[in-house]
């Protein structure tokens, strides 16, 4: 088990979960989007939200801003975090718009307040788990869409409450976070998610 948990943290890296939670969406309301719609705005997630932020950490690397994907250290989260909330402006402003995909508007508008208290963690050296930050809001916005859109489903909300135990369990593991910085990635992953869900729920 102890050799199966670190993988988690790579298969549930926060760079993943956009993508993750974008598939959720269009899953769950899979007959108002043509699939050509659907490989377009799948297309526009995993550039904006994956293939730009690994080039810029791959550049962050090269110039020894950063030593790790996992980036241990607070110091070394502020420049990526702070692009990936000028990401997220984009998606919001520009490709996810709340006309056409109001759910989702919502969601990535929840993960640019979690990461502009990220930012604000960071700044006084209050390290937060990103990845607790990542897979709780998204744990929150599918329970959310199962409820808005009456799918009477529990088995995702199950599945993501579960995969959040085993993220925790995971950077435990690895020696990544104490209890304390898992629980402050858990509240500002959360707390923006709920507030956002009384406006669409």
């Amino acid at each position: 088990m102890k050799r199966i948990l670190p993988l988690f943290s790579y298969i549930l890296h926060p760079v993943f979960i956009s993508i993750y939670a974008t598939l959720f969406y269009l899953f769950c309301k899979n007959e108002l989007f043509t699939n050509q719609e659907k490989y377009y705005v799948l297309f526009q997630i995993l550039i904006i939200t994956v293939l730009v932020p690994i080039l810029f950490f791959m550049l962050l690397r090269s110039t020894g801003n950063v030593k790790s994907i996992m980036l241990p250290e607070t110091s070394q989260r502020r420049i990526p975090l702070v692009l990936q909330c000028f990401l997220y402006i984009l998606l919001v402003k520009r490709s996810i718009v709340i006309t056409r995909y109001p759910e989702l508007h919502f969601f990535f508008l929840g993960a640019l307040f979690s990461t502009i208290l990220a930012v604000i963690c960071s700044l006084f050296k209050i390290k937060a788990s990103l990845h607790m930050l990542a897979i709780s809001g998204f744990t929150i916005f599918a329970i959310g869409l199962n409820i808005h859109l009456q799918l009477h489903n529990p088995y995702w909300a199950a599945f993501l409450i579960l995969m959040t135990g085993v993220v925790a369990s995971s950077r435990l593991e690895m020696d990544a976070h104490t209890p304390k910085e898992l629980c402050i990635g858990l509240l500002i992953g959360v707390l923006p998610q709920l507030l956002f869900l009384f406006l669409w729920l």
